[in-house]
C-alpha cells in the first residue's frame, strides 16, 4: 500500500495503538512522554480557540485518555487557570496513575456527583474521559456524566475521540459527547469522519505527536481521506478537441412520473465535461426533457430492441435515476448490464440487482446509500451504518466493482479493499435528486477517460464541495440543480 501523509492516512485504533507501541521501541517516545505532548498539544489548541476562558472543567476517565486529561489540567494550572478536575474511577494504567499524582500535587480531584456545578461554571469543558479503545455503549455513572456535558452546551474540547463515539466505525451505541473542536492524536482515526462522527467531533486537528514518518510508513494505513484535490485527473483540455473526444453517456431511466431523476443525472454528466449525453426515457417526458434542456439528447424507448442502438452508440452508462422495477424498467436495465459497457449504476438499477444479481462490467461504479446498500446484502440498514467500512468493502467484493456508500462521510471502495472517504458535504445534501446528480457526475467522468476508481474519487469530491459551495451557511432549503453552477467550476481546477 502506497505510503500517505499523516493527513490523509485513516487508522483503524489497533493500528494506532500498534503505532504508540513501536514509537517508544524505535525512538524512546515511551507513553509518559507521548502524554505529556499530547497533553500540551491539545492545551495550545484550546488557548488559540478559547482564548478568553478562564475557567476549565477537566473529566479525566481511568485510562490513558483520562492520563491526557490529568496533565492537561497541570498545563491549565501552570497558565494560571483556574481547573476543576472530575475522575470516573481510579486511573489504570501505570502512566495514567503518574499524571493523575501530577495533579493531585496541584489540586482536588472531585467525583462524578460534583460534576454539574463545575460544568455549569466551566468556560470550556475537557473530554478526556473515553479514547479509541472503547468499545461498549456507555451506562451508569460514565452515560450521566456525558449527558451532563451534552446539557451544559458549553464549549467541548474532546481529547483524541469524544467519549462514547466508536473510533472504528463512527457509531455511536447509546451516547457519545458532541464536542467542539477534536485534537486528534498521532494518526487520524477512521470513525471521525463518518456515520455519526462528523455530528460528535466538530472541528478536528490532528497531532501527531512527533511520531517519526517512518514508522506510518511500516505500519500501513486503512483507508485514505479524500483531500479535495481533483488536478491530477481532470488536466486542462487542448485546444484542438472535439466533443467526440471526451465521451459519449446514456442515462436510462424515468419511468412515469419520474423524468426529473434522469434529467438531473444527465445534466450533471453534462456539467462536468462529457461531450455528448443521450437519454432513454418514457415517451411522454422527452418534449419536456428536450424543452429544458436541448442540449441532452432524449430518446423515446419502449422496450429492448428500441434501447439497443442508443445502447451500442453509447461509451458510459448511467442506469437507475428513476428507472423503477417494472416490466419496461427491467427489460432496459438487463440490456445495459449484457452490454459490457462501462456504466454507474445507483437508484432502481441497484433495486434490480438486489432482486436479479446479475454479473457485472468490468468498469462499473455502484452508488448505493445506505437503504441499498441494506437490500444488496441482505442485512439491515442499521447494521450497514454500525460498520460503513464493513458494509462497502463487502459490497465492492461481491460484485467486484468499485462501491461508494453515500452518507455523511461518503465511502469508495474497490474490490481489493482499498477505500478512501470523502470528508465534504453538508446536511443541506440530503434531498431529493442529489444522488442522481452524482450518478451523472461519475459516468461524466468515466466517460472522459477516467478509471472507476478515479471517476468514483473525483466525482464524490466534486459532488461533495459543489454541495457545500451551494449552500454556504444556508444547507438547508439546497437542491440537487443548485449544484450545477459549482459542480463546472470545480471540474475545470485551472481556472478555479
Amino acid at each position: 500500500m502506497t505510503a500517505l501523509p499523516p493527513s490523509r492516512a485513516l487508522y483503524t485504533a489497533t493500528q494506532v495503538r500498534l503505532l504508540d507501541a513501536r514509537a517508544g521501541e524505535a525512538s524512546a517516545l515511551d507513553g509518559a512522554t507521548l502524554m505529556s505532548r499530547a497533553a500540551a498539544g491539545a492545551f495550545a489548541v484550546l488557548r488559540r480557540s478559547w482564548p478568553l476562558a478562564r475557567r476549565l472543567a477537566v473529566l479525566a476517565g481511568p485510562g490513558n485518555n483520562g492520563g491526557d486529561a490529568y496533565l492537561v489540567a497541570c498545563e491549565a494550572h501552570a497558565a494560571g487557570l483556574d481547573v476543576d478536575v472530575v475522575a470516573l474511577g481510579d486511573a489504570a494504567t501505570a502512566d495514567a496513575r503518574a499524571a493523575r499524582e501530577a495533579w493531585r500535587a496541584r489540586g482536588p480531584i472531585l467525583s462524578p456527583t460534583d460534576a454539574g456545578d463545575r460544568l455549569a461554571s466551566a468556560d470550556v469543558v475537557v473530554d478526556g474521559l473515553f479514547g479509541s479503545g472503547l468499545r461498549r455503549p456507555l451506562e451508569g455513572a460514565a452515560a450521566a456524566l456525558v449527558a451532563a456535558i451534552n446539557v451544559s452546551r458549553k464549549p467541548v474540547l474532546a481529547l483524541d475521540v469524544p467519549s462514547g463515539l466508536d473510533a472504528d466505525t463512527g457509531s455511536v451505541r447509546g451516547i457519545a459527547v458532541r464536542a467542539t473542536r477534536t485534537v486528534v492524536f498521532i494518526g487520524w482515526k477512521r470513525g471521525l469522519f463518518t456515520a455519526d462522527g462528523p455530528d460528535h467531533t466538530g472541528a478536528c486537528e490532528l497531532d501527531t505527536l512527533g511520531v517519526p514518518a517512518a514508522l506510518f510508513e511500516s505500519v500501513g494505513h486503512d483507508a485514505e481521506r479524500l483531500d479535495g484535490e481533483v488536478r491530477d485527473v481532470l488536466a486542462p483540455r487542448a485546444a484542438n478537441t472535439n466533443k467526440g473526444r471526451h465521451g459519449h453517456v446514456l442515462a436510462i431511466g424515468g419511468d412515469d412520473g419520474m423524468a426529473g431523476a434522469v434529467r438531473l443525472a444527465a445534466e450533471a454528466a453534462l456539467r462536468v465535461g462529457a461531450g455528448l449525453v443521450s437519454v432513454a426515457t418514457r415517451g411522454a417526458h422527452v418534449t419536456a426533457l428536450n424543452a429544458a434542456r436541448p442540449e441532452l439528447m432524449a430518446r423515446s424507448v419502449d422496450g429492448p430492441q428500441a434501447i439497443a442502438p442508443l445502447v451500442e452508440r453509447a461509451s458510459v452508462l448511467a442506469v437507475g435515476p428513476g428507472l423503477g422495477t417494472s416490466a419496461w424498467s427491467h427489460a432496459l436495465w438487463d440490456v445495459a448490464l449484457r452490454s459490457g459497457k462501462p456504466l454507474v449504476l445507483d437508484a432502481d438499477g441497484l433495486n434490480l440487482l438486489a432482486r436479479d444479481p446479475l454479473a457485472l462490467p468490468e468498469a462499473c461504479v455502484l452508488t448505493p446509500h445506505p437503504g441499498e446498500a441494506a437490500r444488496l446484502l441482505g442485512v439491515s440498514v442499521a447494521e450497514v451504518q454500525a460498520d460503513r467500512f464493513v458494509a462497502v468493502r463487502e459490497l465492492a467484493q461481491r460484485h467486484r466493482a468499485v462501491v461508494v456508500l453515500k452518507g455523511a462521510g461518503s465511502l469508495v471502495a474497490d474490490p481489493a479493499g482499498r477505500i478512501a472517504l470523502c470528508p465534504f458535504g453538508n446536511p443541506g445534501m440530503a434531498s431529493g435528486g442529489m444522488g442522481d446528480v452524482l450518478t451523472g457526475v461519475v459516468a461524466g467522468l468515466l466517460a472522459q477517460g477516467l478509471d472507476a476508481w478515479q471517476a468514483a474519487c473525483a466525482g464524490v469530491v466534486v459532488h461533495a464541495r459543489a454541495g457545500d459551495l451551494a449552500a454556504g451557511t444556508s444547507p438547508r432549503g439546497l437542491v440537487a440543480s443548485d449544484l450545477f453552477e459549482p459542480l463546472r467550476r470545480l471540474v475545470n481546477p485551472e481556472s478555479a
